[in-house]
């Protein structure tokens, strides 16, 4: 069945809730709403919302879970941080949902400060000596002096992510408004409001559409002839200008101007950029002119906007925006929305849906969702925490597509010139956190972005090795940008940090772990990870008190300033080498090397436990008792790392939960994300449940976003990844079963979830223990599944390792159903 009329639409919306503000929801129980709502969804997405005769793959028995993940409210936007985003990896929209005027706040990931550069400072590594020394006499104020002057980037500071323009709908006379409602369905990508104006109902739907490069904006009215509006594009950018560019066709092109930076340096700005805003109506008259598109008396109309800038490459801008902005426009004309809109939804959901999460129900899903967010802390409202699980899965997916740009400190969503941060990749663990979901959380391919990153800034990173080093290899400190400058930025005593590039090298080797793609491992992965490990070989120096071979100068971050040796470097190093020794042993290269890695790994400083039974952050026990920085660096090697293990070093493994215990619980969005994962890793159920709360409750914005603050949006898939990690482990070489699960959650489901080996799970649990585990196997291999509960396997041979413990071989695409001994 396929909907076509305007009427018909607006009918299936209000059957889903919109337009619903006049009932009383507060006595409205949460089991009608589902039932009701279920019943509506089923119609909808039965006809308009994917307009499929065939059977979607990833829908599953449990379709009523999906009508429960919207973000909705009562009323539009007025702050920024209130806004819906969508996004399809390039293309990002922030979408207010105004009456009188719309306004979508849009991005294009390309669209920076700067020009092609090298940021090294050619000359900087013949004062490392110096550096050095001076750190090891303690003289810590001198060094860092000498290396502000002589060792830092040039300029100072990395390129801005900058703001693309608004997509500006005015609608005359819509001011007589009653049963509002917006809403962003995460499920299909759909923002939507809806409206009565004057009794007239008004709907809207946007989506940024990964399969036509586009964002799309739909708008149609209950009443024939009634849809009258401008649609107009704007800029901040002052070299923006709008044009009539062919039949119902408006263009907005520009350049971006030079600058001059705090540190008086001058730079230019070379990009060029261009956006397309073509419309269509059904009914009624559309005319373009310099201004904008006048729509009038239409029946329903749709905008379909592309946006480009000149970037090829992080040294080639050449490229002609409007043309490409022509050809995308071109390609999208030819398809009805309804096209359009069923090719974006059956793609969103081709990836969203690979996960399914169950928690509970609650009365708490009639309030708005800026209201749950207050009041988390104080109700019991598991499908928030569920809600929230699933939107920091939609953003990866809407910020972070093959082909696309890595999601940056904000993902791909700004509307400032100057951002925070400059909205770079921070690689000292914002971008990382970025990408922490990516592979259990079933999105492994949003992870290709970050590896393009890897191969870009391993080519500039090699030159910034051997002028600031005079090593072989590559590095990259703690932030880069388009331009992909790896140069220490900003100041010595946080900046000369050298071990952002080994961390991110991780993830080639977490993508290799749970793909098995030996391919990906012998032509990408393997290459990138040896040359970090080059630049080790080459950068580690021997202690002179201890002997021990360390990492310096660089620091713990963000704190302590410029040292010799913290430990958080020897985590990183150490893990890298490992990883490397490991890859080259499966791809049967490099001996030689190998065995080098083996020898420097074992003369690395090791984890030390202080004074107060913490795991020392420093070369030296000079942990303060209390210091609350937000930064727990020094933990490294119990998340995301592995060295550190309940069962593999327990000693260790008892400092790092002391360490966390002097920290505090405190923190900013990011910081409190990532003690979700310490305590899931420390095995702690309710403790990591505390921190999501607090996460959610008091560093979460009312859309949702993680709050730094300002918005930084490392938190929200930072939580995401805590509570996969409470649910499910795989970093021991075991799959472990509910290893922190919370008393908040006694009983519930998750579907999909990924694990190292290859391996797809779905665990269901009941009153706090396992009930039964679905066990995928991609790979084949040996399976060895731990859980509080004793379990067996059904159907097959197994080996009882220890009560609770098993281990069976399994078969490429084989399934193994784990159930309890009861």
């Amino acid at each position: 069945m396929k909907i076509r009329t305007a009427k018909t639409r607006i009918l299936i919306l209000k059957a889903e809730g919109f337009g619903a503000a006049k009932l009383p929801l507060s006595r409205i129980e949460a089991s009608t709403i589902r039932i009701f709502c279920l019943a509506a969804f089923i119609f909808f997405a039965s006809g308009y919302a994917a307009g499929q005769e065939e059977k979607d793959d990833y829908i599953s028995s449990y379709a009523e879970n999906w009508q429960d993940l919207k973000l909705w409210y009562r009323q539009p936007a007025q702050q920024w941080t209130e806004a819906l985003p969508i996004g399809n990896g390039r293309l990002g929209a922030m979408v207010f949902g105004g009456t009188e005027q719309e306004r979508l706040q849009f991005n294009e990931d390309t669209l920076w400060t700067g020009q092609p550069h090298e940021y090294h400072h050619k000359g900087a590594s013949k004062y490392l000596p110096r550096v050095r020394k001076l750190l090891f006499e303690g003289k810590q104020g001198e060094a860092e002096a000498l290396a502000m002057e002589h060792m830092m980037s040039v300029p100072l500071r990395q390129e801005r992510y900058q703001p693309f323009g608004d997509l500006v709908l005015q609608f005359p006379g819509h001011n007589k408004i009653s049963q509002y409602s917006r809403q962003l369905d995460i499920d299909t990508g759909l923002a939507q409001v809806y409206y009565r104006n004057d009794g007239i109902a008004y709907n809207r739907e946007v989506f940024a559409s990964f399969p036509d490069q586009v964002i799309v904006v739909h708008l149609s009215c209950e009443t024939d002839g009634q849809l009258t509006f401008m649609a107009t594009l704007r800029s901040p950018h002052t070299d923006a200008k709008t044009r009539k560019a062919g039949e119902n066709m408006l263009a907005m092109q520009g350049q971006l101007r030079g600058y001059t930076d705090k540190q008086k340096q001058q730079r230019k700005s070379v990009l060029k950029f261009a956006s397309l805003l073509q419309g269509t109506t059904e009914g009624g008259s559309i005319e373009a002119d310099d201004d904008g598109l006048h729509i009038s008396n239409a029946n329903s109309a749709t905008l379909v906007l592309a946006a480009a800038t000149s970037y090829k490459n992080f040294k080639d801008v050449s490229g002609n925006p409007e043309k490409i902005c022509r050809r995308t426009i071109e390609a999208a004309a030819g398809k009805s929305y309804d096209e359009l809109r069923k090719a974006h939804v059956a793609d969103h959901r081709r990836l969203f849906r690979r996960v399914q999460l169950d928690l509970g129900t609650t009365k708490a899903i009639t309030q708005t969702t800026d209201e749950r967010i207050k009041n988390f802390a104080t109700q019991n409202d598991p499908q928030l925490a569920e809600l929230y699980f699933q939107f920091g899965r939609y953003l990866l997916i809407a910020s972070s597509r093959p082909g696309s740009q890595p999601a940056n400190l904000q993902g791909i969503w700004n509307d400032q010139l100057e951002p925070p941060w400059e909205s770079k990749w921070t690689t000292n663990i914002n971008t990382e956190m970025n990408y922490w979901p990516a592979e259990v959380a079933n999105l492994s391919e949003c992870h290709e972005p970050l590896f393009d990153m890897l191969d870009e800034v391993a080519e500039s990173g090699r030159k910034t090795a051997k002028a600031h080093y005079d090593c072989r290899g590559w590095v990259l400190h703690h932030n880069t940008d388009l331009w992909r400058g790896t140069a220490p930025i900003n100041a010595s005593n946080h900046g000369i940090w050298v071990t952002g590039g080994a961390w991110l090298c991780r993830h080639l080797w977490e993508h290799y772990l749970f793909g098995g793609d030996e391919k990906f491992l012998k032509n990408r992965a393997y290459p990138l990870m040896k040359g970090a490990a080059t630049f080790f070989v080459d950068f580690l120096i021997e202690d002179p008190n201890t002997g021990w071979l360390i990492s310096g100068p660089s620091n713990s971050p963000e704190q302590g300033g410029l040292v010799m040796g913290p430990t958080m470097d020897h985590q990183i190093i150490r893990d890298l080498f490992s990883n490397c020794i490991e890859a080259s042993e499966i791809l049967g290269v490099d001996k030689k090397f190998r065995q080098k890695l083996i020898e420097l790994q074992s003369q690395i400083a090791p984890n030390q436990i202080g004074r107060l039974g913490q795991l020392q952050e420093w070369l030296e026990d000079k942990d303060n008792p209390d210091n609350r920085h937000r930064h727990v660096s020094h933990l490294f090697g119990l998340h995301p790392g592995k060295e550190i293990t309940r069962y593999g070093t327990p000693e260790l493994f008892a400092a790092a939960r002391r360490s966390l215990e002097l920290r505090g619980d405190g923190g900013t969005g990011w910081s409190k994300a990532w003690k979700v994962n310490f305590w899931a890793r420390l095995q702690d159920g309710d403790h990591a449940y505390k921190m999501l709360a607090s996460l959610i409750a008091e560093s979460t914005l009312p859309n949702m976003f993680d709050n730094h603050p300002p918005f930084q949006i490392d938190g929200n898939f930072g939580g995401t990844a805590g509570i996969a990690e409470m649910l499910l482990q795989s970093h021991t070489g075991e799959l472990h079963i509910l290893p922190a699960l919370p008393s908040a959650w006694p009983n519930g489901y998750i579907k999909g979830l990924c694990a190292r080996g290859g391996f797809e799970v779905e665990i269901y649990w009941k009153d706090g223990e396992v009930d039964k585990a679905v066990i995928y196997s991609k790979l084949g291999g040996k399976c060895r599944i731990r859980s509080a509960t004793p379990i067996k396997l059904v159907g097959q041979e197994f080996k009882t390792i220890e009560p609770g413990v098993i281990e069976f071989d399994t078969r490429v695409g084989g399934t193994y159903v784990i159930t309890t001994e009861r």
